[in-house]
């Protein structure tokens, strides 16, 4: 028996859950997942409740920001302005714009990058059920439609982040 401290193994498997549907909340989850692959770690994405807009074939185009509670400096809107119409569409507008700048993909893009990379997809059975989603309406990249149970059968050992 010796006396050397054990050496702790970093984490080398991540989950992630996407519960919002928000431009400003579809990238965090995304951006970790890609990184998370380029450094050779399992990567388990779960889409539940709002997160299902980012692998809705139709509607992950269509995700925007919510102006209302978003009080941060670089975006030059006072939050109660974010009830006035057409201050989402702006806002989306001027994110988008960003995210380009800074050379982001859109969210259909990411989604299918990530992917590629080997991140396995999976969509939550009872948010599915909820919204009347099947799984044609799912971007091709979703191996599974899971239960939470299942999805943390698939976790066992990872690092489970929620956004």
């Amino acid at each position: 028996m010796t006396d050397e401290p054990v050496k702790e193994e970093p984490i080398r498997k991540l989950s992630i859950i996407c519960s919002k549907g928000t431009l400003d909340m579809a990238y965090p989850g995304l951006v970790l997942a890609n990184a998370a692959r380029m450094v050779g770690i399992e990567v388990n994405l779960f889409f539940t409740f709002w997160g299902l807009e980012m692998i809705h074939k139709e509607h992950q185009h269509k995700i925007k920001v919510a102006s209302v509670g978003n009080p941060v400096p670089y975006m030059p809107i006072p939050s109660i302005m974010g009830i006035l119409p057409g201050m989402s569409a702006m806002a989306t507008k001027m994110m988008k714009k960003e995210i380009e700048r800074i050379d982001a993909p859109p969210i259909p893009e990411f989604v299918e990058m990530v992917a590629d990379s080997g991140a396995h997809l999976y969509a939550c059975k009872m948010s599915m059920d909820m919204m009347k989603f099947t799984q044609d309406d799912l971007v091709e990249h979703v191996e599974e439609v899971l239960g939470a149970i299942e999805f943390y059968d698939k976790s066992a050992g990872a690092q489970i982040i929620f956004i």
